[in-house]
């Protein structure tokens, strides 16, 4: 573990700096918009998906559209036409109640008022009968008057506005406000974000007067400019104000008294004291932060039915699709400019905003008391965080030790997690759980995590191929690259296997070629068996002249190391048959090596001086083996290897050629020539090896005349191998000069 942090403390600490960044964002220290646009679309295309696209024939929208507007006159309509309406609403279809999407500020201005003003100024009050027809005319002539009667004792629901200050600081008045739904103080010690009017835009006093309730109109867009929440309460002046959609539902619920909801365990001034719900009867409407609602959106324009007002007011609507419905008067029209962007249409009726939540408001799902609205409470932030906070910690410590295909399955796996997640409490709780900050870190994680493990890969490619490039083959590259751990320049103490060839009489070679042909002749000899040494995962050490010297095991372990030293030494001389072949077609000398191999503890590692350093191998074992292939012409035969090399690769046939006392070692070591595979021996070569092994038993017993005609026998029989002439003549030499009674078989070498 300490070694995993030692490698990866600069990964991992970049990927908490920008787990960091995200965390900024949702804490609200440092918001970036990318994440808030992402975590809107996010928003859009889950509601999108799960819409129920389905019509709610409760409630109904009277449309001031353009036919009604080219049959009725441009807007604003004079108020008697709109008392008409009221009044063509109530007594002839029997609505239940009656919202206006329209604010009435500015009294109407009546020109026949006027005149008869003019007339009582000039002296019509000096007759009696003129000035009683008079006042009954301006009675008749007061449409705002006759628009006041008209929804006086009736459920009409007025819609007003608050507004910002302007350049100079100063915030419009006009009209008169409702009695607020809650008063001055009544929220002291909370801690709740109202949105704030600094001036308004109401109804005329006698209009307010007269009505049933009212509520403010206003939605607010996000920061792109989409419609998605409504303030459902506003304040002014430390006083607060329900929304239109509150105000109609809560009077289509009879219910008088509006209740703000807040957990058991918030109490004013404690650090949780935000509102998160409002009571309405027994409805509970879901809130966040800054007292704001989701629109539920039902679907696209259209989920509500839509009359056109100049039918209305002609009778040309059948009352039965009127007749206890809740009524909505607003406008599609576009130069009346109450069309809005919204999650499901660019531009989308701000009356139909109303209806939707209105909707959803009435509308309950599952729990009787519950209504469909979806829930985004302030503590939602504190899920957001600590969610986030997960994520990254898992990201930013688990993808540094995974493969990019095991952090791809991680990342997808984890991605699909935190959706299915989402979206569970989407449908079964209605809760909006943030979703955008959580995918973008995970995302931006595993994409760092790449970019960086694909840099620190390639450079550190480039330094193991600096390294190791003149050794190994690239394939061990890429290997050594995908485990960097098991790499070490350090000397180290490893069982390896090492090897040793070398050209025989390379200098009667080399004299016979001039220098041009010798430099080709050595690059075509060397380059096959490196090759061939390449291909079965050896090391190159060096070459020294026509020499090769090269090892296993290192610097990638290898458990095989002495059975790929051998099936590469075997390659290499059958390599040799075929350059040999394409020496003599150019006019070369066949050339021969030998080959020496040795397994043993070795040192390996960087060394060398301060000038220059290579990675090599040194040690008793290496020079045994450089030993043994100065054995290999002594004896006659291509391959030598030691007796450790030949117990570490069980499955071939060997056969022993000798026990020696190389120069400058005491103890003996049994060498041994390769045959075969087990399994591929012939019953020839079973049965002289047989008779081989009966020889070398009579030759160490001292039982020189059976040795002798033994070794003459199988090399008459074998007249190509020269190991069985050297026995014969070397028995004949111990005949006439015994070695003594304690004599161990072995045979010492004085010289390399």
């Amino acid at each position: 573990m300490q070694h995993y942090f030692e490698r990866n403390w600069l990964r991992i600490l970049l990927s908490l700096l920008i787990l960091g960044l995200f965390l900024a964002h949702v804490t609200q220290h440092k918001e970036f918009e990318l994440i808030t646009r992402l975590e809107n679309i996010a928003y859009d295309a889950r509601l999108l998906a799960t819409m129920p696209r389905t019509h709610d024939d409760r409630i109904v929208i009277i449309d001031i559209d353009e036919k009604s507007l080219a049959a009725q006159g441009r807007w604003p309509w004079p108020r008697d036409v709109m008392a008409d309406l009221v009044n063509r609403m109530f007594d002839e279809y029997e609505v239940e109640l009656l919202a206006f999407d329209i604010v009435f500020a500015e009294k109407e201005e009546s020109t026949g008022i006027q005149v008869l003003a003019e007339l009582e100024q000039a002296g019509l009050g000096r007759h009696p009968e003129l000035a009683q027809r008079a006042a009954q005319l301006q009675t008749e002539l007061d449409h705002d008057r006759i628009f006041a009667d008209s929804i006086k004792d009736r459920k009409v629901v007025l819609g007003f506005f608050f507004t910002g200050a302007d350049e100079s600081g100063v915030a419009p008045a006009a009209g008169e406000l409702p009695r607020p739904t809650f008063v001055k103080g009544q929220f002291t010690g909370r801690n709740i974000d109202f949105n704030e009017g600094a001036g308004y835009g109401a109804n005329l006093a006698i209009l307010q007067d007269n009505a049933y309730a009212a509520g403010h109109f206003l939605s607010e867009p996000d920061t792109d400019g989409i419609h998605r929440r409504v303030p459902m309460i506003y304040e002014y002046d430390g006083n607060y104000y329900e929304s239109l959609s509150l105000a109609v539902a809560r009077t289509a619920l009879g219910v008088d008294r509006l209740v703000p909801g807040f957990p058991a365990d918030s109490v004013p001034g404690g650090r949780y004291s935000h509102m998160e719900w409002l009571e309405l009867g027994p409805i509970h409407i879901p809130v966040d932060k800054k007292v704001r609602t989701l629109v539920p959106y039902r679907g696209p324009q259209g989920s509500f039915p839509y009359y056109s007002a100049t039918d209305v007011l002609h009778g040309r609507v059948d009352k039965s699709l009127l007749m206890g419905k809740i009524v909505l008067v607003g406008t599609t029209a576009k130069g009346l400019l109450d069309l809005r962007a919204t999650p499901v249409a660019p531009d989308f009726p701000g009356v139909e905003v109303h209806a939707n939540l209105i909707s959803g408001i009435l509308s309950k799902k599952g729990d009787p008391n519950r209504s469909v609205i979806l829930e985004n409470p302030a503590y939602m932030q504190g899920a957001e965080l600590l969610l986030l906070l997960l994520c990254g910690l898992v990201m930013s410590f688990l993808l540094p030790a995974l493969s990019p295909i095991m952090a791809a399955v991680t990342t997808l796996v984890l991605l699909t997690t935190l959706v299915g997640t989402n979206m569970a409490f989407w449908f079964g709780d209605r809760l909006v759980v943030p979703l955008a900050a959580s995918l973008l870190a995970v995302l931006t994680l595993f994409l760092f995590n790449m970019s960086y493990g694909f840099l620190v890969e390639a450079r550190g490619k480039r330094q193991l191929a600096s390294q190791f490039g003149q050794y190994v083959p690239p394939e061990l590259v890429e290997e050594m690259s995908e485990n960097p751990d098991v790499i070490s320049m350090e000397s180290q103490n490893r069982e390896l296997t090492v090897l040793f060839s070398d050209v025989r009489g390379f200098t009667t070679i080399s004299e016979g070629l001039n220098p041009r042909e010798l430099s080709q002749l050595m690059n075509e000899y060397l380059t096959p068996m490196t090759r061939v040494i390449h291909h079965y995962r050896g090391t190159i050490d060096k070459y020294m002249g026509d020499a090769i010297m090269a090892f296993w095991g290192a610097p990638l372990p290898d458990d095989d190391h002495a059975r790929h030293a051998l099936e590469a030494s075997l390659a290499m001389l059958e390599e040799l048959k075929a350059i040999g072949d394409r020496f003599e077609a150019r006019g070369w000398p066949r050339i021969h090596i030998g080959i020496g191999l040795n397994t043993g503890n070795m040192s390996v590692g960087n060394m060398g001086s301060e000038f220059r350093r290579a990675y090599t191998v040194m040690g008793d074992a290496v020079n045994l083996g450089s030993r043994l292939e100065g054995l290999t012409k002594n004896y006659g035969i291509e391959l030598v290897v030691s007796e450790t090399t030949a117990m570490a690769v069980p499955e071939y046939v060997y056969r022993e050629i000798d026990r020696v006392r190389v120069k400058g070692k005491e103890e003996p070591v049994t060498i041994y020539e390769p045959m075969c595979k087990r399994k591929e021996i012939t019953r020839a070569e079973r049965s002289e090896l047989k008779l081989y092994r009966e020889a070398l038993k009579l030759y160490r017993a001292q039982n020189w005349d059976s040795a002798e005609i033994q070794f003459l026998n199988l090399h008459r029989a074998n007249p190509t191998r020269e190991l069985y002439r050297l026995y014969a003549e070397r028995v004949a030499i111990y005949r006439q000069d015994p070695p003594g009674a304690g004599w161990d078989g072995v045979f010492t070498y004085q010289t390399k």
